[in-house]
């Protein structure tokens, strides 16, 4: 199944915030309907918000075929709706210079940045597979942060399609999965698919993955990202620097897994990223809370970035 797809002149998306209680498919037929699921984080994960993004534009430019101001507004509204993952915007652009050859050229385009993410999710996973058991040695037991599944790309996903090639090849010796606050990606989602996949995992609290690296109850950390600058800075769900910490402390590898489309290398380092901010409601009604919903990673906190291309070892110096 699909997280998202173009069906019948809508965009179709499993509706995340439903999850695990109910598998609900949303069809969004405007894009003020696509804007809300983006925000709501009906749709969330960098390779999604891609396709999504690009998804966004094709719908544009059918609503608004006789109408270039009206589209272009629209475009903008989709390339804005979430400020941090890169491959939100980069989706939207490249979608939207087919804009002059009519909607099916913009459908045609989106149709190719949601194969390219496909290819991409199986290509990463035998590479990220293929790198932990170098570095953890067989059957490792490896840790995760916020959700890197299929519900994150179209489908497979990127560190949690990692996890599934392992665990395909019988080298897989088990999952934490860090529950991610405030909003549960990984005690929801994450959880919700390892089961499906049949994947021996148990559910910890954010901060217990440090205590639990340094117990040796974890071999690796293995997660994903949001935008990777282009000196190996890594933006990600928040939680993910207090686990490079964590197992840097331990010394245990750290590998983020994300595709071509999540390296931004206009982007010099971590300080230049606007960091979203998703307000007090998600957190407490009873007092006024921090609640960014990404953190920075530094990169000499990062062993290496697995990539669809490429495997990037930063503990060697190396840079995207």
């Amino acid at each position: 199944m699909r997280t998202i797809d173009w069906v019948d002149g809508a965009i179709e998306i499993i509706d995340q915030t439903a999850l695990p209680g109910e598998l609900r498919i949303l069809r969004l037929h405007t894009v003020p309907e696509l804007i809300a699921a983006i925000q709501s984080l009906a749709v969330r994960g960098a390779p999604a918000l891609g396709v999504a993004g690009a998804f966004g534009v094709a719908l544009a430019a059918r609503v608004h075929a006789d109408d270039p101001a009206a589209r272009a507004v629209a475009v903008k509204k989709v390339e804005t709706s979430r400020p941090t993952a890169v491959n939100l915007a980069r989706g939207v652009r490249r979608a939207a210079a087919r804009i002059g050859l009519g909607p099916d050229a913009v459908l045609a385009e989106a149709y190719a940045i949601r194969d390219e993410e496909i290819v991409a999710s199986q290509a990463m996973a035998a590479r990220g597979a293929d790198l932990l058991l170098e570095l953890c040695g067989d059957r490792p037991r490896l840790l995760t942060h916020c959700n890197t599944g299929g519900l994150a790309a179209v489908v497979l996903g990127t560190a949690l399609g990692v996890v599934h090639e392992l665990h395909r090849r019988g080298a897989l010796a088990g999952v934490v999965a860090s529950e991610t606050r405030p909003l549960l990606q990984g005690a929801r989602l994450t959880s919700w698919e390892l089961s499906r996949w049949g994947i021996e995992h148990r559910v910890a609290v954010d901060s217990a993955g440090p205590f639990l690296m340094a117990r040796r109850e974890v071999d690796g950390v293995v997660l994903g990202a949001d935008r990777i600058c282009a000196n190996g800075d890594v933006i990600n769900k928040i939680g993910t620097y207090s686990h490079a910490l964590g197992a840097r402390r331990a010394g245990l590898p750290f590998v983020v897994v994300a595709p071509e489309s999540t390296v931004d290398v206009g982007t010099p380092d971590g300080a230049a990223v606007e960091i979203e901010d998703r307000g007090s409601a998600e957190v407490t009604p009873w007092a006024e809370a921090f609640n960014p919903a990404f953190d920075v990673t530094p990169h000499d906190l990062v062993t290496a970035i697995v990539t669809d291309r490429r495997v990037i070892r930063l503990d060697r110096g190396e840079r995207p």
